[in-house]
């Protein structure tokens, strides 16, 4: 077989697989990590650790007599 026969050939196959790959990637991706997992007041948390300060848990109610 000649090189300009077989070229065609090779090239459909390249881009077959290139876009199975693609698809099982967008796949995975759209499975598992759809929903961003910040928890709740997480950036207060991080930047309390990161900056040393200690983090606010709650504000206290005040009462009313």
């Amino acid at each position: 077989m000649s090189a300009s026969i077989r070229y065609p050939k090779l090239v459909r196959e390249l881009a077959a697989i290139v876009l199975i790959k693609l698809a099982l990637l967008l796949a995975i991706k759209a499975i598992w990590f759809a929903h961003p997992t910040l928890p709740v007041e997480g950036e207060r948390q991080v930047s309390a650790h990161l900056l040393g300060t200690p983090a606010p848990t709650s504000t206290p109610a005040k009462e009313s007599p």
